[in-house]
């Protein structure tokens, strides 16, 4: 066993004190461990002084992930995430700042129709202020059962689709400047997985798949969403496979799907992975 994730979605809610003694009594335990990881909230951390974060850091916790999604006010604000962005800056610096590797998420999508671009500019103004050590992308699917699909079918939030998250990722990606961050597109949710690479070196290899779908004509970008959605693509490259093309088409096929209802059926199949 080479490391440990420490479960539940805000671990560093945990009292300083007791949270030094929860991770000393994991290294003592098991000295053989090399990482030890959790998930925390970004108004969780804020609260915690640079001190603690150093002592946090010294008892053996040496990642964290912070769902930050969005750092557009706006954004925050309508989906009550109970932050904002300078909150945000703040605790993703203190993580850093205490020698802790960090992943910040963000989340094409979550600002609408609306708040698509801001969404994105000041999602990436957030993240080169941070440098974080990983860019996670997790695209927004809305499910039934949350407030957020209440609110697409009353009118007051516009979801966008996979065209429109391709070119809201885009300019997040090329408004990422003066950082080292790994951009990670580790998700089945996420339209193109090969999206990752490194910065600044490979900045140029993160957009180009954006910017291959983009320039795609309808019917292309049609038949890798179906594929996408359906499971059988994960990349670009795969409409070159006459098995897999060929197995997208016959889905296409299959459920109707054009240019009029794409957007509606791909939000229909994402679904099924939450």
């Amino acid at each position: 066993m080479k490391s440990i994730f420490l479960q539940d979605a805000n671990t560093l809610v945990i009292k300083p004190d007791d949270l030094v003694e929860i991770l000393s009594y994991l290294r003592k335990t098991f000295p053989q461990v090399e990482r030890v990881t959790a998930y925390s909230r970004s108004h969780s951390i804020a609260r915690i002084s640079d001190q603690d974060m150093s002592r946090i850091a010294a008892a053996g916790l040496n990642r964290i992930h912070i769902g930050m999604e969005s750092a557009a006010d706006q954004v925050l604000a309508f989906i009550k995430k109970g932050v904002d962005k300078e909150t945000q800056i703040v605790a993703g610096q203190r993580v850093k700042q205490a020698g802790i590797e960090l992943s910040e998420y963000f989340m094409p999508g979550l600002g609408g129709a609306e708040f698509s671009r801001e969404n994105a500019l000041e999602s990436a103004d957030a993240i080169n202020q941070i440098n974080p050590d990983f860019i996670r992308i997790r695209t927004l699917a809305i499910p039934s059962n949350v407030e957020l699909f209440k609110d697409c079918q009353s009118g007051e939030f516009s979801p966008i689709g996979d065209l429109q998250m391709a070119q809201e990722l885009l300019i997040f990606l090329e408004s990422l400047h003066g950082i080292d961050s790994t951009v990670k597109s580790d998700h089945i949710l996420n339209l193109l997985q090969e999206v990752e690479g490194d910065l600044p070196q490979q900045q140029e290899h993160l957009v180009a798949p954006l910017r291959a779908f983009l320039a795609m004509e309808a019917k292309e970008q049609l038949l890798y969403m179906v594929g996408r959605r359906a499971g059988i693509f994960s990349r670009l490259d795969d409409l070159r496979d006459a098995g897999l093309r060929g197995h997208a088409e016959r889905a296409a096929s299959a459920h109707q799907v054009t240019t009029d209802n794409v957007e509606q059926w791909a939000a229909q199949m994402m679904q099924r992975f939450i």
